[in-house]
């Protein structure tokens, strides 16, 4: 699973600087003076909302499929917390804990979007949520 919201940008006609707007994240709004600047700030309130989800325990959607739109990434360290969250599904912490083999406070870091968790313990994650963990370099450049 990729961790990529889609995200309208349309062009204001009267000041010239663009909006973005994330369908699956209502709140998630900002602007830009160019398309690279709104791209970029696309990331950073993506970033922060997801962020404030995980904090406030909110319901976060998996990103939608749509199409003809910008597809934005979060940060690494909350795409990393995402993907352990989905792949965890109604399990609670404690469960985690107990197939991870490991107290409940480093479970519950691995969906903590401020810590880096290594690759080693991801991969332990995943193979104990019958996932297997795919790492991807990307090119910079957003979809559309």
């Amino acid at each position: 699973m990729k961790i990529l919201y889609p995200a309208n940008i349309q062009l204001n006609p009267q000041d010239h600087r663009y909006l973005v707007e994330f369908p699956d994240l209502d709140e998630a709004v900002t602007e830009g003076a160019s398309l690279e600047e709104a791209l970029f700030n696309a990331s950073e309130v993506l970033t922060l909302t997801l962020e404030g989800r995980i904090d406030e325990n909110f319901n976060i959607p998996q990103p939608s499929n749509i199409k003809n739109a910008y597809l934005i990434a979060p940060s690494a360290r909350v795409q990393a917390a995402l993907l352990v969250h989905f792949a965890k599904g109604n399990r609670t912490v404690a469960e985690l804990a107990r197939i991870l083999q490991t107290s409940w406070p480093a479970a519950a870091r691995l969906e903590d979007p401020r810590h880096w968790p290594s690759l080693k313990q991801l991969e332990k994650a995943a193979a104990a949520l019958g996932q297997r963990l795919i790492i991807s370099l990307e090119p910079a450049e957003n979809t559309l």
